[in-house]
């Protein structure tokens, strides 16, 4: 039996249903799960002090792309629009290998740790020179994250009239062969699995018709969930509208994209149809507001969604279009957006952090994830508010609006992988160095 104690935290914010915050409390992590939340508790195991600290449940990230933080302010790229920024990093990408997906995976998901997060998804699309999704999987088995990958594809290039070169699409029977395979090499069902596979085509417009409702029908034969990007911008309307003759969420309906089993990344320009849609569906929605204003996509209607009762989770998105990985700073540029575009009163610090948290677990299905109560998983983070970002606050656990974007310990599954403020798993600056020279020569 593992056991250890969180003692003492000044405020911990359950995220439970009751919405409770307790003081001067204590949390008993044993193999695995949340066994006591309460005062005055004590294990024989190993005691981690929390004076001074505000403990969340784990951030959970519902999108990213984790090769990205290997092309990080591209010249040619930093300006762009979505389809303009694609094209200037395609040609980039494919000249990656497994070597570059793994560590660029590695440095993504520390990068993730440190600001909190126990829980990220992964959208990876491409393939070249036989990298494959098990060089990520393996990645977060190092830093020691909950882990829900995602086969990705794309199969019509510039040839085809598609975004994306010829060289780094696959052929549609190849990708579904291999859809079945990390599934059935990988993907765990059971309640607090460390990795779950997702079944995730690129986006309407580097993949076809048939590819999209194929992987719908294996995704549901293998009863694991579908993503995908849709309505990310006014392009990419307008390309659904021009190709399709329909919006990007009818022909998601059409084409069995809706549903509790599955969740679209950003949905910047969903209309009120579409978000009924996708409420009555229980489809989720990773927002990515960072990304959005990067690539000057817009503000995602998250107040609509959220008040129309869809599942919205948050997503840092890939690091080229970012810059950043940092989910606790994610979760306040979400709360800042609502509110210049809608109102100050219309998201509050503690609903950005409920996103952040039992939000992305939902739109996720992990039901077991995302909260502190008796039976959760141990996935806790624990922010040390005695510094200069919390001086003078007089909420600690108003965390967003005045408080720490990097996280001083965290545990996943009642293991430590943040200790006092260091990733406590693998040797993050050698992981660092070779980032840097695998970045150097594909600028060369």
């Amino acid at each position: 039996m593992s056991e250890t104690l969180i003692k003492g935290a000044q405020v911990v914010v359950t995220m439970d249903d009751a919405g409770r915050e307790l003081a001067e409390a204590d949390i008993l992590l044993r193999d695995g799960v949340i066994a006591e939340v309460g005062t005055g508790l004590s294990t024989t195991g190993e005691t981690v002090l929390a004076q001074g600290c505000v403990v969340t449940p784990g951030l959970v990230n519902t999108h990213h792309h984790l090769y990205q933080s290997m092309t990080r302010a591209v010249p040619g790229g930093q300006d762009a629009l979505l389809f303009g920024w694609l094209q200037t990093l395609y040609p980039i990408w494919s000249r990656f290998g497994p070597e570059e997906i793994h560590v660029s995976a590695l440095v993504g998901l520390a990068e993730l740790a440190l600001s909190g997060c126990t829980l990220t998804s992964d959208h990876l699309y491409l393939y070249p020179n036989g990298a494959r999704l098990d060089d990520t999987i393996a990645a977060a088995g190092e830093i020691g994250l909950r882990f829900h990958p995602t086969r990705g594809s794309m199969s019509i290039g510039e040839s085809a009239g598609g975004l994306p070169p010829d060289d780094l699409v696959e052929r549609e029977a190849a990708i579904l062969d291999d859809c079945i395979r990390v599934v059935d090499a990988h993907h765990d069902p059971r309640e607090g699995a460390m990795v779950r596979v997702g079944l995730a085509p690129c986006s309407p417009f580097s993949v076809s018709r048939d590819l999209m409702r194929d992987t719908a029908v294996l995704a549901r034969d293998k009863c694991v969930m579908l993503h995908t990007h849709l309505a990310e911008n006014d392009e990419d309307v307008a390309y659904s509208r021009e190709m399709f003759g329909c919006r990007p969420g009818q022909y998601a309906e059409e084409l069995g994209w809706t549903g509790k089993d599955v969740w679209h990344a950003h949905c910047v320009k969903l209309d009120g149809g579409e978000i009924d849609l996708f409420a009555r569906s229980r489809t989720g929605v990773a927002h990515c507001p960072c990304s959005n204003c990067r690539l000057g996509s817009g503000i995602a209607p998250v107040r609509k969604m959220r008040d129309a009762g869809v599942k919205v989770g948050l997503g840092v998105d890939g690091s080229a279009s970012n810059d950043s990985g940092n989910l606790m700073a994610e979760a306040r540029q979400a709360m800042l957006l609502q509110r210049v575009s809608q109102g100050a009163d219309k998201m509050g610090a503690r609903e950005a952090l409920w996103i952040a948290t039992r939000g992305g677990a939902e739109v996720l299905g992990r039901s077991d994830c995302g909260q502190i109560a008796v039976g959760q998983r141990a996935d806790i983070a624990l922010w040390d508010v005695t510094g200069i970002e919390a001086a003078g606050s007089w909420d600690p656990a108003a965390l967003l609006l005045a408080g720490p974007t990097r996280v001083r310990d965290l545990f996943v599954e009642g293991r430590q992988v943040v200790r006092d403020g260091t990733l406590a798993t693998i040797d993050l600056p050698r992981v660092i160095e070779t980032q840097n020279r695998l970045a150097a020569r594909l600028a060369t």
